[in-house]
């Protein structure tokens, strides 16, 4: 009889991870945020929160939350490309 080697823990987790995140559109943002605002802005902000389709989104100093303001509908329409059409319909960015 063989023993098997033990495995990474990471390793072991990757299979299991998807199945982890909960189906809500926030977790999809979230999963997705990067990718559709970009590394600048996905370093000075974060998503926390979605109701009826918008997306709170919380940036380090004002100057994130005003730049974000300006593109918007870009990454909303990243956004959705990746979610779906509809899922976000508009960002609200505060500081935090």
């Amino acid at each position: 009889m063989s023993r098997r080697a033990p495995r990474r823990l990471a390793t072991a987790l990757d299979g299991l991870t998807p199945g982890l995140a909960p189906a809500t559109a926030l977790a999809g943002v979230q999963e997705a945020w990067a990718v559709a605002a970009g590394p600048a802005i996905a370093a000075a902000a974060r998503p926390v929160a979605e109701r009826d389709g918008v997306l709170e989104v919380v940036c380090e100093a004002a100057v994130w939350a005003a730049e974000l303001e300006l593109l918007g509908e870009q990454v909303v329409a990243a956004l959705n490309e990746r979610l779906g059409p509809g899922t976000i319909t508009a960002l609200r960015c505060r500081t935090g």
